[in-house]
């Protein structure tokens, strides 16, 4: 079909007509050929014809006289685009209805007011308007409908609504949107006001997915080296990353799971979780996933609402909490990197302190200690029951933790952030008074 159009003219003959009900030359081809539905024979009419504005399309339209099955469908004459193309239609009238329609068969169609969508390769292509897409989608609802009523009777009361909101839909008693995405970039949506712009249709082209063009069969599945997740760092970060290891414990064999997470206005962390199907144990740890910064940082929050438990916190494996109304302070690697919600760091840090310490059971215990965790332990769910306000203080010297600002991007009232130079013995504990990164090649050279 390609090289049909490619030659749109052939021995001064135009092959590819526009489109018109006035033009009587334009007559289709018939071809006899078999009745998929009673397998007698029937008629194909092919017509080649060149959408106005758009490109060259075949139609192909098939009846059987003996059991009057029938069947249209419409394929593009020429290649798959370079790009990609979506259509968003803002239908406000009668009159959008009747736009006509190019709809391939690897095009999806979405009504977001419905959620409602006609996934790719489940309809032959076809040439229609947007109340004939309406229509189509409603006969294929009801197609099985019969059956349904019999074998699941509350599901075909749901379709049966359902179907009653898609045909309202053609009366447009409300405005709704409708979107056909094509990777092959053959859909169309007529512009009534060409060649002036069409204020409710917005046109956006964009470049085709690896998978889009394996769906699309331009390409196989191990076509590209270069597009396997170990090579794009885009196929990575959308990628989870799963590698064998053993139980810190019971050393049986377990999995860890790790993946790259872009953490909005923040940077990008590397989180592994390992659970054993041997003992259950579960272990979650969090790595930055860049450098150190040039500065320490210092979250001050005050909790003063119980949704403040809901936040976002990454708390790197140098960041220390501190709490100034308990008078607790924990140091930067007893908890270990988490990325959690407020309310899960305090129940880290209650389980640490109070239901995990060794020191209150056994011998080692004293009813005075005791008592006093006891405490502390009540003042912790009374923080995240939102009775006592607080704040929580999270220092990371390392610059790579992160508390939510559910303000974002203003700032957050009740979220005090500040940047401070480390002291030398915060850079001896990270490592990095003995790091030297310049000059390295000169020293390297001399010897």
């Amino acid at each position: 079909m390609s090289v049909i159009a490619e030659e749109e003219v052939r021995g001064g003959r135009v092959v590819f007509k526009e489109i018109s009900a006035e033009d009587e030359d334009q007559q289709p081809t018939e071809i006899e050929s078999l009745c998929m539905n009673c397998y007698q024979n029937g008629t194909t009419r092919l017509l080649l014809t060149k959408i106005p504005f758009f490109k060259e399309v075949i139609l192909s339209s098939f009846t059987c006289p003996n059991c009057n099955w029938s069947n249209t469908e419409i394929q593009s004459a020429g290649r798959i685009q370079e790009e990609g193309v979506s259509y968003t239609l803002l239908v406000r009238s009668k009159q959008d209805m009747n736009r006509e329609v190019v709809k391939a068969d690897c095009a999806t169609t979405r009504i977001p007011e419905l959620d409602f969508e006609i996934p790719a390769f489940t309809q032959k292509g076809a040439l229609s308007t947007i109340e004939g897409l309406i229509d189509r989608a409603v006969a294929g609802l009801e197609q099985d409908q019969p059956t349904r009523k019999t074998t699941a009777p509350e599901v075909a009361s749901k379709i049966d609504e359902f179907i009653e909101k898609l045909k309202k839909l053609k009366d447009v008693e409300s405005p709704f949107t409708l979107i056909i995405d094509d990777p092959s970039g053959n859909s169309f949506v007529e512009n009534p006001f060409v060649p002036q712009k069409d204020e409710a249709l917005t046109v956006t082209r964009y470049k085709r997915t690896a998978q889009q063009d394996i769906q699309l069969g331009l390409k196989a599945d191990d076509d590209n080296e270069e597009e396997k997740p170990g090579n794009d760092i885009e196929t990575l970060r959308n990628e989870v990353l799963k590698f064998d290891t053993n139980c810190p414990e019971c050393n049986a064999p377990a999995s860890t799971n790790m993946k790259l997470v872009q953490i909005p206005h923040f940077k990008e962390v590397i989180i592994m979780a390992t659970n054993c199907d041997s003992c259950g144990h579960r272990t979650n740890e969090v790595k930055s996933g860049g450098a150190t910064e040039e500065l320490g940082t210092r979250i001050t929050l005050h909790l003063t609402d119980p949704s403040d438990m809901s936040r976002d916190l990454l708390k790197s494996e140098t960041c220390g909490v501190h709490i100034p109304e308990l008078e607790f302070e924990l140091g930067m690697a007893a908890v270990g990197g988490k990325f959690t919600t407020v309310e899960g760091l305090l129940k880290d840090v209650k389980d640490l302190i109070v239901d995990k310490n060794p020191f209150t059971c056994g011998d080692s215990s004293t009813p005075e200690r005791t008592k006093k965790l006891e405490l502390f332990g009540k003042k912790i769910d009374q923080i995240i029951a939102g009775e006592m306000e607080a704040h929580i203080i999270l220092d990371d010297p390392a610059g790579n933790s992160y508390l939510q600002n559910v303000y974002a991007p203003e700032p957050d009232p009740e979220m005090k952030i500040e940047k401070y130079e480390r002291t030398f013995e915060q850079n001896e504990e990270l490592g990095l008074n003995d790091m030297k990164t310049e000059g390295y090649h000169d020293q390297s050279a001399d010897r």
